[in-house]
C-alpha cells in the first residue's frame, strides 16, 4: 500500500512540475530548467521518465558542444576589422 501511495505522490508532483514547465515554454520563465526537474522526480519511479531524461541530457550535451565549437570561431579577430578598444 505504501508503495502505491509513494508512486501516486511522485506522479502528481512530477507531472505537475512537468506541466508547469511546458506552460513556461510559452510564458516567461525557465522551462529548460523546470521540465528536467519534473522528469527527474518522475524518473525515481518510472522507466519512461528515465529514458526521456537521458535523451534531454544527451541533447543538452550536444548543444553545449556546438555552442563551445561556435564560440571558438566567433572569438577570432577579423584582420580587416579594427580591434574593439576599451574605454
Amino acid at each position: 500500500m505504501l508503495k502505491y501511495a509513494r508512486r501516486l505522490v511522485v506522479s502528481v508532483m512530477g507531472g505537475t512540475i512537468v506541466l508547469i514547465g511546458i506552460a513556461l515554454l510559452v510564458l516567461p520563465g525557465p522551462a529548460i530548467i523546470v521540465i528536467p526537474v519534473g522528469l527527474a522526480i518522475l524518473a525515481t519511479e518510472f522507466a519512461w521518465a528515465r529514458r526521456w531524461l537521458r535523451i534531454m541530457k544527451e541533447s543538452a550535451e550536444k548543444g553545449a558542444g556546438k555552442l563551445k565549437f561556435r564560440s571558438l570561431f566567433s572569438r577570432k579577430q577579423d584582420k580587416n576589422r579594427p580591434a574593439a578598444q576599451d574605454p
